[in-house]
């Protein structure tokens, strides 16, 4: 039998004696006056003399973290998460009951203790026991206090053990519960209505990614878990909620990394009569304010380096920052086949969406480079894809301080309003923070003859091959050619924001339940 087993043996051998002493170790209710950190934050500041005047009778709830006995006395730590309160326990002085509780306790039980409130000799503010009720026998034991929950994939498995041993975990969920509260606030605040959106659809649209597909019993029909909220957000812009938000959760059926989980959160917002360049001002607005209410300055800690967040923030086309910050001339970013060779040379794989089409024109291969002559007829849509993926493979990771990259492609933007000086792009702005993708936003394509247009693009790419190319939506279409205003909207990303405020490098460590393999065996306690 391993140690760990004899533990959990003699654990539940503790349980069955309560029971047969007929003290229940799971009772229903208790009844209590304040948690062990509210005892500090209520008291804590008394003298030994202000208590005994005061004789404070309270029943605080709590977990046993610490037990130390001293002669006939004992003192063990109560525990809330956010704070302790040290129990003064004299086992000659307990009821019957609690006296067998006492017996029976171990370093992780969940118990309630009665009792008036004391100073120690040591100074210590003290609950001094009277009467002591198990709440709930722990049959496992917590991992060793002093190394804690340290197994990465173990912590992300047994979130509640890591959450009960590691404060640093507690602090990271608390600081995303800060921001998105925060962002309600702020958001509320300008006069947006949050609303609900649906989670299963019947054309997955708002983004081109891939779904997750699950079946409807009853309507022999097959769903698909949404990617985004956008086309019902807009489609409230038609009817008359000119500004709405969702803080969502979405599902894209896509890898895994430490930026990517196939669930997440997202804030997606909608603001009729505005565009994309006043998104960018309301962005800075809103998350160095973010920054000041959760963090008390307006910075963040990333990577060792402390990121400046004081506005206004720079703004940089994407074309403009391949060629400045990636070092390609301007004029090698006019045709497909410089692209290309300059994607080789970068040693970055030719965009999926485009690779299998790519294969069958040998003069758009290496070294094409700018020997390409116009004699053969480039397929549409390949620009845009392959400027993306120089922007991603040069200029991305570089992008630590928060910049905002405007002008995104027409063929990566199916949603967005083309820009009037270059029709190639759009009215599209991603804010990078960290070499991470933040905010996405477009001045919205209110044209339904446009995006029709634009979803037959897509469903062109879909036959090509291209699995995460947006569906044709003919609702949305329909709702467009009742009028919608002229607006722009924008998604921020939670699980990213999280990361950056937090300073944590995997989007697992700021997701409660992250998705992982299932787990091929062993204990993990």
């Amino acid at each position: 039998m391993s140690e760990l087993d004899e533990q959990i043996s003699h654990r539940r051998d503790k349980r069955h004696q309560l029971a047969d002493r007929g003290i229940d170790p799971y009772p229903i209710r208790v009844d209590y006056d304040l948690d062990p950190s509210a005892v500090g934050e209520r008291y804590g500041e008394k003298t030994a003399e202000e208590l005994d005047a005061a004789a404070v009778a309270l029943k605080v709830p709590g977990r046993v973290r610490a037990i130390r006995r001293h002669g006939k006395a004992m003192f063990l730590d109560l525990a809330d998460g956010r704070g302790k309160l040290q129990l003064f326990v004299r086992a000659n002085q307990l009821p019957a009951p609690a006296s067998a509780v006492l017996e029976a306790l171990d370093l992780g039980d969940l118990v309630c203790a009665g009792g008036t409130l004391v100073r120690t000799r040591t100074g210590e503010l003290s609950l001094l026991v009277d009467d002591l009720v198990m709440l709930a026998k722990a049959l496992r034991p917590l991992p060793e206090k002093w190394h804690g929950l340290t197994d990465v994939e173990a912590r992300y498995r047994q979130r509640y053990l890591d959450l009960l041993v590691n404060p640093d975990t507690r602090r990271v969920f608390e600081v995303r519960s800060a921001l998105v509260a925060g962002i309600r606030r702020f958001l509320d605040a300008h006069g947006f209505l949050e609303v609900e959106t649906p989670m299963l659809q019947a054309i997955p649209g708002g983004a081109t990614a891939r779904p997750f597909v699950t079946h409807h019993n009853a309507l022999d029909l097959d769903l698909y878990l949404r990617v985004a909220p956008e086309l019902y957000l807009k489609r409230l812009l038609v009817g008359g909620l000119d500004r709405v938000y969702e803080i969502n959760r979405n599902f894209r059926n896509e890898g895994i990394s430490t930026r990517h989980n196939p669930e997440f959160t997202m804030l997606e917002f909608y603001w009729a009569y505005s565009d994309y360049r006043a998104l960018m001002d309301f962005t800075e607005e809103m998350l160095v304010g973010l920054a000041r209410e959760v963090l008390g300055e307006t910075a963040v800690s990333w990577g060792g380096e402390r990121i400046d967040l004081t506005p206004p923030w720079p703004r940089l086309t994407m074309k403009g920052a391949v060629a400045e910050l990636g070092g390609i001339p301007c004029n090698r970013l006019e045709h497909v086949a410089d692209m290309a060779a300059e994607l080789e040379r970068a040693g970055r794989a030719y965009p999926a969406a485009v690779t299998d089409e790519l294969m069958a024109h040998p003069v758009l291969h290496a070294g094409s480079g700018s020997n390409y002559d116009g004699s053969v007829s480039v397929p549409e849509g390949w620009y845009g894809h392959f400027l993306v993926a120089l922007f991603e493979e040069l200029v991305e990771p570089r992008l630590l301080r928060p910049t905002f990259i405007l002008d995104y492609p027409v063929e990566v933007s199916p949603l967005a309003k083309q820009t009037p000086a270059d029709p190639r792009f759009t009215e599209r702005f991603e804010l990078y923070l960290g070499g991470m993708e933040i905010a996405n936003a477009f001045s919205e394509l209110n044209d339904p003859e446009d995006q029709a247009a634009r979803f037959r693009q897509q469903l062109a790419a879909r036959e090509g091959g291209d699995e995460e190319a947006h569906r044709f939506d003919h609702d949305y279409v329909r709702a467009l050619e009742y009028g919608m205003p002229p607006a722009g909207g924008e998604g921020i990303g939670i699980d990213r924001l999280t990361m950056l405020f937090t300073g944590r490098p995997s989007i697992r460590d700021v997701i409660l339940f992250p998705l992982l393999r299932p787990d091929a065996g062993g204990d993990g306690a």
